[in-house]
């Protein structure tokens, strides 16, 4: 039992549930409605065995700046469980099988973005961006932002001018991390400098890091209302939009001005990007 435990929080959980639920976003923008079960489930299996499988590789490679980082103490202790050698064999298992679902019954269209997705981010962004420049994250948001993409791929397999929705969507996650990630990074600024990140408030400072979060915050609300000013989503979700970004966007500026409160806008952050997701589902689903 304490394996399983240990190989399901390698996989990172948090994340698994934010590509899953992203990725479903995109397959309902898609078909404009409810979708076909058969292909929601495989789209969805196909991302989260490859979130999965990308997480573990993370881990892997970053194993010995883990060890120094405090708040990763049960991130290692896992992997220490679990070895090195049979998580590398779990991960390989995930992510051929996600490829291989995906290229066998979805398309070849799914099949590349959700290798670009891997690729993006356990190359691109772990092994390089990441210990390399504090403005890693805007670039790394690249694969977190790929999932909507992945999800309108599975029903629309061709590119084609219909792709600017999601396109907007993608923006959306794009514009989001950066602010969710920093604020974290502003939270705790000790112990990624122990784990030797570049990270935005160790390189430039605190002040100039809540310059750049209030910024990217600021693009978020009027992003999130394309949806409903083009006539995706109703005024229910118009309403919740507007709602949930003002809310961010309080608890941005409070942490701006009192420079603390850093630890709740990365709470927040995540709370504000799974209900904008959720809501903009069910009011294609059951509202529209």
């Amino acid at each position: 039992m304490k394996y399983l435990k240990a190989v399901i929080s390698l996989a990172k959980p948090n994340i698994i549930l934010s590509v899953g639920l992203t990725g479903f976003t995109g397959i309902v923008i898609a078909q404009d409605g409810a979708p076909p079960l058969t292909t929601a489930l495989l789209t969805l299996l196909c991302l989260i065995f490859s979130a999965a499988g990308s997480a573990m590789v993370n881990n892997l490679i970053e194993r010995e700046n883990d060890q120094l980082m405090e708040r990763l103490e049960g991130r290692v202790k896992a992997l220490k469980l679990v070895g090195v050698k049979n998580l590398s064999m779990i991960a390989a298992f995930l992510l051929t099988t996600s490829l291989a679902l995906s290229v066998i019954f979805i398309n070849l269209l799914n099949f590349s973005l959700i290798l670009l997705a891997i690729l993006s981010y356990t190359v691109y962004y772990t092994m390089f961006l990441k210990k390399s420049s504090p403005f890693g994250t805007v670039l790394g948001g690249i694969p977190g932002a790929l999932p909507v993409i992945i999800g309108y791929s599975a029903i629309q397999p061709e590119l084609s001018i219909a792709y600017i929705d999601i396109v907007v969507l993608f923006l959306f996650m794009m514009m989001w991390q950066p602010p969710h990630f920093w604020a974290l990074a502003q939270h705790l600024l000790d112990d990624y400098e122990k784990g030797g990140f570049p990270t935005m408030p160790i390189v430039y400072g605190q002040e100039y890091t809540n310059y750049l979060i209030m910024i990217y915050s600021l693009a978020l609300l009027p992003i999130s209302l394309y949806f409903w000013i083009v006539g995706i989503c109703s005024n229910f979700y118009g309403v919740m939009a507007i709602a949930l970004g003002a809310s961010f966007l309080y608890l941005v500026f409070l942490s701006f001005k009192q420079k603390k409160h850093y630890k709740s806008v990365f709470l927040f952050s995540i709370l504000y990007m799974l209900l904008l997701n959720i809501f903009i589902s069910v009011d294609i689903i059951f509202i529209k």
